[in-house]
């Protein structure tokens, strides 16, 4: 069981100037992708980054009936994974981003054997943001917290973004928590939708 539980978390980042949202109980579940949606500046971006442990909050995540209080923060973070909209690249290289180079999901988001050559500076944004993805999903995570991931593709790209996290998250029994503008995306790809509401509660939609 790789559920993800949020318990009475709230984010705790001094000097925002959003809304804060309500503390948070929700159960992510394994093999299930949950939708977040929300106006800009309501919070979405911060709530993933709490349940990361990259921004300081209260209460408290669960992964199965582990807490992230259990373990340092980097090894909580290999396993509940955060993909932001803008992914960060540090070396020269693609392949020196990834510790195997047999990457299967590189395939499938439409990459030639040849990209862990390629050089960071030549890629589009479109291509940073799949290869982010592949990135984080060499690591087998065992939760995904998907910031926009397809903010930046065409919608060929996007079908098959969506089609990957979905046999991901089905395959290694793994809960999805995925923000996106596109309300008909997340009506398309999630089990659950949340909407995040002017005063920072948290409503599922059906």
């Amino acid at each position: 069981m790789t559920d993800l539980v949020i318990s009475k978390l709230q984010s705790s980042v001094p000097g925002l100037t959003v809304p804060s949202l309500e503390a948070l109980d929700l159960t992510l579940r394994e093999k299930e992708i949950t939708g977040l949606n929300g106006r800009s500046g309501s919070g979405k971006s911060l709530l993933l980054r709490a349940i990361a442990d990259l921004d300081p909050s209260a209460g408290d995540v669960l992964l199965g009936n582990q807490s992230r209080f259990t373990m340092k923060a980097h090894e909580w973070r290999k396993k509940v994974c955060y993909l932001p909209t803008e992914s960060a690249w540090w070396f020269e290289t693609v392949g020196e981003h990834f510790t195997d180079s047999n990457v299967d999901c590189l395939q499938k988001l439409g990459f030639e054997d040849d990209v862990l050559s390629w050089k960071v500076s030549r890629l589009s944004s479109g291509e940073k943001q799949r290869l982010a993805l592949a990135r984080s999903l060499s690591r087998l995570p065992d939760a995904l917290l998907l910031d926009e991931p397809t903010a930046s593709l065409d919608e060929s790209r996007t079908h098959v973004v969506e089609e990957v996290v979905s046999s991901y998250a089905v395959s290694r029994s793994v809960p999805v928590l995925w923000v996106s503008h596109d309300k008909n995306q997340l009506q398309r790809i999630a089990q659950h939708v949340l909407e995040i509401q002017l005063d920072g509660s948290i409503e599922e939609k059906a």
